[in-house]
């Protein structure tokens, strides 16, 4: 059912770039080294890979280009396993599955940390302990249910904390209980629905729980000085599995963009769902990897040194991650505005300003009810290779000339 493949030495299995493939590789007996083209943080550009390791998954099970090269190092023997056949594999043993899983969680939250430090300058690590200026941020928004989730929370966490008097304090103004209502709690069901603008966690808070969208969309934010979109997710998808599966706080939030029907899944029954429903642990690796494969592509973004074409790479990330044709005259509704898509590129204040008049001055990008509209994708594709293809020549000027000197 698996096949085994067999490279010499020095040739290339994966190379970064490339179209999508439909298998992926566990490593039988050699070594593989795995680069990257873009260095995330010091030393993770390349790694070398042993017997009982994996790679190419991400491309296998997302669908998208290779993000990373494989390079045997010496004669090794490869197991190819088939997209196809990843449900299967998993039935036989499970092990594999839960070791992608625990890989990918902590991948994504190397990338969401760096990608984040990289824009915001000072972002805060994660902790439970940052909940109460979260919930202070929210009450000078006029943000009042959502200071009310993060206070309660903050008190349920940190119930001897200096700043536990005045979240009562907070609390009592706006004629809320110190705890969530009995009726609330929602620890024992699997199936949640949330209302509009309801928060599903906060940022900093502990997590016990992944969830899988069921209806609805759900909005990603972070606070950074002011809230940042950082995505919006969509029925099907997984979010919440790194707090789950690493035991961390909680790295961003989580808030219903519309009523939401969501499936939560628990620390304690989540491994022996990986075993019993194969199918969710192949759905999770999907999300995962193309989530993985999303950050990749945003981080090779902020590398792009001009901001319009940054701006313009951004929206094409969009587009990609949606699967939507790229084709001339094809039209794309975003779920967000000019001032979301200025922050998901790290760019604020008058030069924000500026740069959304410019954009708006394309005549493929419009604006409908506040939200972006790009009425040919193939444009937007070609504006985005020609800016690329120009910074890198422009690069490789400045390199030669430096070195004439």
């Amino acid at each position: 059912m698996f096949n085994t493949e067999h490279y010499p030495a020095n040739s290339f299995v994966t190379i970064e770039g490339k179209p999508t493939s439909s298998r992926f590789y566990i490593i039988k007996s050699g070594k593989v080294k795995i680069t990257n083209e873009i260095q995330i943080s010091p030393g993770s550009s390349q790694s070398v890979l042993s017997p009982g390791d994996f790679f190419g998954v991400i491309s296998c099970m997302s669908n998208h280009a290779q993000i990373e090269s494989a390079m045997a190092l010496e004669n090794v023997s490869l197991i190819s396993v088939e997209r196809n056949n990843f449900g299967l594999l998993i039935q036989k043993n499970p092990i594999v599955a839960m070791k992608i899983i625990r890989f990918f969680s902590n991948q994504l939250r190397d990338y969401n940390h760096a990608i984040t430090t990289m824009t915001f300058k000072d972002s805060a690590a994660p902790s439970p302990a940052h909940l109460f200026n979260i919930g202070k941020f929210y009450l000078q928004e006029k943000s009042y249910n959502h200071a009310i989730y993060v206070f309660q929370k903050f008190i349920k966490h940190h119930p001897d904390d200096n700043n536990v008097p005045e979240a009562k304090k907070e609390l009592d103004a706006l004629k809320a209980p110190h705890s969530e209502p009995e009726d609330l709690s929602l620890c024992d069901q699997m199936t949640r629905t949330y209302d509009d603008n309801s928060i599903i966690f906060s940022e900093h808070e502990p997590g016990n729980e992944l969830y899988i969208i069921n209806k609805g969309k759900v909005k990603i934010t972070r606070i950074i000085k002011e809230e940042i979109l950082l995505t919006v997710l969509n029925p099907g998808d997984i979010f919440g599995e790194m707090a789950l599966l690493d035991n961390k706080p909680r790295s961003a939030s989580a808030i219903a963009f519309g009523a939401v029907t969501a499936m939560a899944v628990n620390r304690e029954n989540f491994e022996k769902m990986v075993k019993e429903q194969p199918q969710l642990a192949t759905r999770l690796i999907q999300l995962l990897s193309e989530r993985i494969w999303a950050s990749y592509r945003q981080f090779e973004n902020l590398m792009i040194k001009d901001d319009m074409g940054r701006i313009m790479d951004m929206l094409l990330i969009q587009v990609e991650k949606s699967r939507a044709k790229i084709a001339a005259k094809e039209t794309f509704a975003f779920d967000f505005g000019t001032k979301e898509l200025m922050n998901m590129v790290g760019i604020q204040g008058m030069k924000a300003e500026m740069l959304t008049v410019q954009l708006l001055e394309d005549k493929n990008i419009k604006l409908l009810g506040n939200k972006i509209i790009c009425t040919d994708v193939f444009e937007l594709a070609k504006t985005v290779s020609f800016t690329k293809k120009r910074l890198d020549m422009e690069k490789k000027r400045e390199q030669a000339k430096n070195k004439m000197y």
